[in-house]
């Protein structure tokens, strides 16, 4: 059966110092934003996902957005290499999880490739992938390489207004995607585009075949979603979104781990 295990780290202590790129930077209370994130982790429990814990980096302020790390599809591993040097030693300790206590099959995007894992988004076997800032055109050659031979559709799509691809859309459990369009470079790249009334209703986790995870801070893009038929769960992560953390980052959710 295919799991549902996902990759969480929780928030070091210079979790303040966090980069930001498109936006003004704002204090962010660290005591408050622990809580948040187990607050983040027990909405993945209670929908069934089993978490497992990274090491915590703490000389790293990002760590706490794991899902940069890697890149998964089935049980292949590409760990990525961010365009931010200062975020690249947060690795080390997701590869290790990976290889050693999930068994996976582990690749690296190597240098010069950049890659970050929040530029990633899989609706069924497409990988659309952002080619931005922190991802460039040799990272998505390598993952082109690394995903296509085990029946991936490796998909580039331009990303310049926002961080990640996943800071612009995400995808419902039916496959659309979704996104708040005066954010998305190209939204003819997808066959199937929602427009949402809000920045943060872009960003949703798949629970299960109903439920999404979302920020609490999109009501209006939660009562579309339910109109639609689906169940969002709203969580508060004000701290993260922040430093241009959304749901999505929090974690790597190990859908096709087959072991």
């Amino acid at each position: 059966m295919p799991s549902k295990k996902a990759l969480v780290r929780r928030p070091g202590p210079r979790l303040a110092e966090g980069l930001v790129t498109h936006v003004e930077r704002q204090p962010v209370d660290v005591e408050l934003a622990l809580a948040q994130w187990e607050a983040y982790v027990a909405a993945l429990r209670a929908h069934g996902w089993e978490t497992v814990e990274v090491p915590t980096v703490d000389d790293c302020p990002d760590g706490v957005f794991v899902e940069d790390a890697v890149v998964m599809f089935r049980n292949v591993a590409l760990i990525g290499r961010s365009g931010a040097e200062s975020r690249r030693p947060e690795t080390a300790a997701v590869e290790d999880v990976l290889a050693e206590r999930l068994g996976c099959s582990v690749n690296r995007v190597r240098e010069p490739g950049t890659l970050d894992g929040g530029d990633v988004l899989k609706v069924g076997d497409t990988v659309y992938v952002g080619r931005g800032g922190r991802t460039n055109a040799e990272g998505v050659r390598q993952l082109r390489a690394a995903f296509e031979p085990l029946g991936a559709q490796v998909v580039a799509v331009p990303v310049s207004r926002v961080l990640h691809l996943k800071s612009a859309v995400t995808a419902l459990p039916d496959g659309t995607v979704v996104g708040y369009e005066p954010l998305v470079d190209s939204v003819t790249a997808f066959p199937r585009f929602l427009a949402v009334p809000e920045e943060a209703g872009a960003h949703v986790v798949v629970l299960d075949g109903n439920s999404v995870l979302m920020a609490a801070s999109a009501p209006k893009s939660a009562e579309l979603f339910t109109d639609l038929g689906f169940t969002p769960v709203p969580v508060d992560i004000s701290e993260f979104e922040k430093l241009e953390g959304c749901v999505t980052c929090l974690s790597v959710r190990l859908r096709d781990l087959h072991t």
